[in-house]
């Protein structure tokens, strides 16, 4: 376990580090990482990036539980936005990106194929 605050935007690194060949640390492995401004990553990294399983908490409330590549939501996860509606599917590079679904606040759900911001004949699920 360190604390590194080798950087501003750093506030704590606990976990796995390594040096590269430039003598620059880098994370690896599992740890856990806290910016200045609240976000908290938990998981996997690779040379120095979010890879692979983990969670991203952010200071307005969303949480992002699932799967990372090159420190970006990639692969498949659970968006849960601040008003407490959730998103469950795939992503692409942070974006909704294929098969997914959408509940609302109310608690209803949406079902389709999401293109970030689109999300053409989405399909209600009813509940009988």
């Amino acid at each position: 376990m360190s604390d590194n605050k080798e950087s501003n935007y750093l506030k704590t690194q606990e976990g796995e580090c390594s040096r590269a060949a430039s003598g620059v640390m880098m994370r690896s492995g599992t740890g856990k990482h806290t910016s200045a401004g609240g976000t908290t990553y938990t998981g996997e990294w690779l040379e120095d990036k979010m890879y692979g399983r983990g969670t991203l908490q952010h200071p307005s409330g969303a949480l992002y539980e699932g799967e990372f590549k090159d420190n970006m939501y990639h692969g498949t996860g659970t968006y849960t936005f601040p008003d407490g509606s959730t998103y469950k599917g795939h992503f692409h590079k942070n974006r909704l990106e294929g098969d997914g679904t959408f509940t609302n606040t109310q608690g209803l759900v949406w079902m389709g194929e999401f293109h970030g911001k689109a999300a053409l004949g989405l399909k209600m699920q009813h509940n009988i």
